[in-house]
């Protein structure tokens, strides 16, 4: 049965039919019952929701409670494949309890404490912060909105964060690349600072000691798309192979993709004059010619676990559960000769 026609149905008018008080039925329908409303009470409150076509009133909620139902995804690459998988991770952990908003950061830039402050009028509910800049928590003003930091290394303990285990995937590709002959190693590092790229390099480097191979320490960088890293590529490739480099690897696949592409422009074989590997393993390095060896980060767990860490922290007992390390891999394919 639905409600009276041209008159808005209210949280009282359910409580009434349900038998219940508006403080019930308001913990119910936001999904807060569990624990502290018997579940008899809770089918009678959902039954009469669904005969009177209840509506929560978010606008109206939001004022009360002085934030909206928004969750806020800042992150510096929105149109990257990589942060689709990022995003379908958090929509499904997320559910109907909150909506995601996505706020990109200008030029690129990784996020800062100035964004935050931004985001902040609209009063969201909490925000996920994707690999802050390295001095984003100390030019935070305290009492913003609850956050949860993503591939976010080295800010453990000083927030609640959701991060790659770098290690494995890194070994492996290490292992891999020794196995195939190589010596010495060029890397591409991303020019925008953050400092999950700081440790794909420094742990690239120590990795490959251990393995007897060396990275050639030459301070290349590039931004993150294809363009920018093929152009830099074109002009770093002749020297990275008179220093006597036989891979490279990128600190991101869009990035390893303009090494494809450079080394195309040059008349470079793939994998037989240089090698190439990147770090993410988007959908798109499995069809690029050759196909793109990569360390995969499970870019949709990152997502998934970020947004089940901030529920918590909005509980109140998510800041100090230990931060969730999530384990990378190694894909090789056709561009390192797998």
């Amino acid at each position: 049965m639905a409600g009276p026609v041209g008159r808005r149905v209210t949280a009282a008018m359910v409580a009434r039919r349900a038998g219940t008080s508006v403080s019930t039925v308001s913990l119910v329908v936001n999904g807060k019952s569990r624990g502290r409303v018997s579940a008899v009470i809770t089918e009678r409150v959902r039954a009469a929701v669904e005969e009177l076509g209840y509506v929560v009133d978010h606008a109206a909620s939001s004022l009360a409670r002085g934030t909206t139902d928004l969750v806020v995804l800042l992150a510096p690459d929105l149109p990257n494949p990589y942060f689709g998988r990022v995003t379908t991770g958090i929509r499904e952990a997320l559910g109907s309890r909150h909506q995601l908003m996505l706020s990109v950061i200008e030029g690129g830039e990784q996020p800062g404490a100035d964004d935050v402050r931004r985001v902040a009028a609209f009063r969201p509910a909490g925000l996920l912060v994707h690999a802050p800049s390295p001095t984003f928590l100390d030019d935070l003003e305290p009492g913003g909105p609850p956050l949860v930091l993503m591939d976010a290394p080295g800010f453990e303990g000083r927030a609640a964060t959701v991060t790659f285990d770098l290690e494995p995937g890194v070994r492996a590709l290490v292992a891999h690349l020794a196995e195939a002959g190589h010596t010495v190693l060029a890397y591409l590092e991303g020019s925008t600072p953050s400092a999950t790229f700081t440790v794909r390099r420094e742990l690239l480097a120590r990795v490959a000691a251990e393995h007897g191979l060396r990275v050639l320490d030459d301070g290349t960088r590039a931004g993150l798309t294809l363009d920018a890293a093929a152009d830099v590529s074109t002009e770093a490739l002749p020297r990275w192979r008179a220093a006597g480099a036989t891979a490279v690897v990128a600190a991101a696949d869009t990035m390893a993709y303009g090494v494809l592409a450079a080394a195309h422009r040059l008349g470079l074989a793939v994998p037989g004059d240089i090698a190439v590997a990147g770090f993410d393993d988007l959908p798109y390095s499995q069809v690029t010619a050759p196909s793109l060896t990569s360390v995969a980060l499970p870019a949709e767990e990152l997502g998934r676990a970020a947004a089940q860490r901030l529920a918590a922290v909005l509980a109140g007992d998510g800041d100090g559960a230990a931060a969730p390390l999530l384990p990378s891999r190694l894909a090789a394919r056709a561009s390192t000769g797998a």
